[in-house]
């Protein structure tokens, strides 16, 4: 794609959304070449010296060529596949090397977007994540590149879900780094098949982790990482799906659900699928809804 860049308009309804574009755009950075390009309006451009201030969250994705990005805590690498992440309020500066660069950006604000960076994968505010490259994150820019030069009614928010969807994938791609190509993925992917063909049974996970020859301590650990919740807790939360699902689709009555999914007793299960949805079974399959 072709250097581009756009500076959007934004409705009350479009802010209200919660997540609403303010600039978008691409550009190849030819060797000595000065940085940032002129053209910029002055809340955007800044000089080495002074460095600037946004008051909002910009991603900055770097598929060719090295340079550098300083904060006033630190200073960090940038090469080809680094992500580089704004905040607001963050002074900061970054320049590519002699050699220039590729960069890919799209400048955002919102409610949303403040509560997007509430998650505990950006509490530590590091700006700088390599993930080299990723055909689909691309494809998301220029996806987003298009949509903003059209402009076509409703274009904010259709590239607001593409602004989640490039966040998801950054932070996918990083979670996963621990895992990919690794015995233990192959592990802990086993491990979720032999659960949910189990969901109508009680688990022992001790016993599933020494099936599986790998310590349950370890076991449990490395699989909180990978799917975010503990085994049992996964287990449990795949047996509260189906009972919904029985619920509402079959006339089965509660003790022969509470019975096929392999709950102790009824009284159990009904406690139990209460502290998960925060009705009762009879209340969620009597709903106003149904």
């Amino acid at each position: 794609m072709e250097d581009f860049f756009k500076y959007t308009t934004k409705s009350n309804e479009d802010k209200n959304w919660g997540l609403y574009l303010n600039v978008a755009g691409c550009a190849n950075i030819l060797p000595d070449a000065t940085y940032p390009p002129p053209g910029h309006p002055a809340e955007y451009s800044f000089n080495w010296e002074n460095g600037r201030i946004l008051h909002e969250f910009q991603i900055n994705y770097i598929t060719s060529g090295e340079g550098i990005f300083e904060t006033k805590t630190g200073k960090y690498q940038v090469k080809e596949g680094s992500v580089i992440i704004v905040f607001p309020g963050m002074w900061h500066r970054y320049r590519p090397s002699i050699g220039g660069w590729k960069e890919h950006y799209v400048g955002f604000n919102g409610s949303f977007a403040n509560h997007l960076f509430e998650n505990e994968f950006f509490q530590g505010k590091n700006p700088v994540f390599h993930i080299g490259f990723n055909e689909r994150l691309l494809q998301s820019f220029y996806e987003l590149f298009n949509l903003v030069d059209m402009e076509k009614t409703g274009y904010q928010q259709i590239c607001s879900g593409l602004v989640i969807y490039i966040l998801s994938t950054i932070i996918s791609i990083k979670k996963n780094e621990n895992f990919k190509g690794k015995l233990i993925e192959q592990t802990i992917q086993k491990a979720c098949l032999i659960i949910r063909g189990n969901t109508d049974k009680n688990m022992n996970m001790e016993k599933l982790a020494l099936d599986l020859h790998i310590d349950y301590s370890i076991f449990r650990k490395i699989f909180k990482e990978y799917t975010g919740i503990s085994p049992g807790q996964y287990h449990l939360s795949l047996r509260i799906r189906q009972a919904k699902d029985l619920l509402i689709n079959t006339n089965l009555s509660i003790k022969e659900i509470s019975y096929r999914l392999g709950f102790e007793s009824i009284f159990y299960f009904s406690r139990v699928f209460k502290s998960k949805t925060g009705i009762n079974p009879t209340e969620y399959k009597n709903g106003p809804s149904r």
